[in-house]
């Protein structure tokens, strides 16, 4: 029986280890490349990037909750995520400020998120 995660936690499959800076990492989405890392939220349950899109969709700026990261590649400077680029581009706007902290991300990005998994990742 697997355990369910929550998606505002890194999987332990992605590896990703605290305190490992993935600031200026590019992110790659299933079909392709979608912007680099701006922000990395590691507060437990809290778990989240923010991801400059570039010119990609007009500077956009994106939340993607840790639990969609699929694995980092420390040596390529690369994070993959388990999303397609039109799923990213169609999330909630986050906006200039970002997120006051993990549970305004929470509340308004879960519900989005939430969707493609029923609240949980396994």
């Amino acid at each position: 029986m697997n355990k369910s995660r929550d998606i505002w936690e890194f999987r332990t499959a992605a590896g990703h280890s605290a305190g490992t800076d993935l600031i200026g990492f590019h992110v790659e989405a299933v079909d392709g490349p979608v912007g680099k890392v701006d922000k990395l939220s590691e507060a437990v349950g809290e778990q989240y990037l923010v991801v400059d899109t570039g010119p990609w969709i007009f500077g956009r700026r994106v939340l993607l909750p840790a639990g969609t990261v699929t694995r980092i590649e420390i040596a390529e400077q690369k994070v993959y995520v388990d999303r397609s680029r039109d799923e990213i581009k169609n999330s909630p706007d986050l906006g200039d400020d970002g997120p006051d902290d993990g549970h305004d991300a929470r509340g308004r990005f879960g519900p989005y998120y939430d969707a493609f998994y029923g609240g949980r990742i396994f």
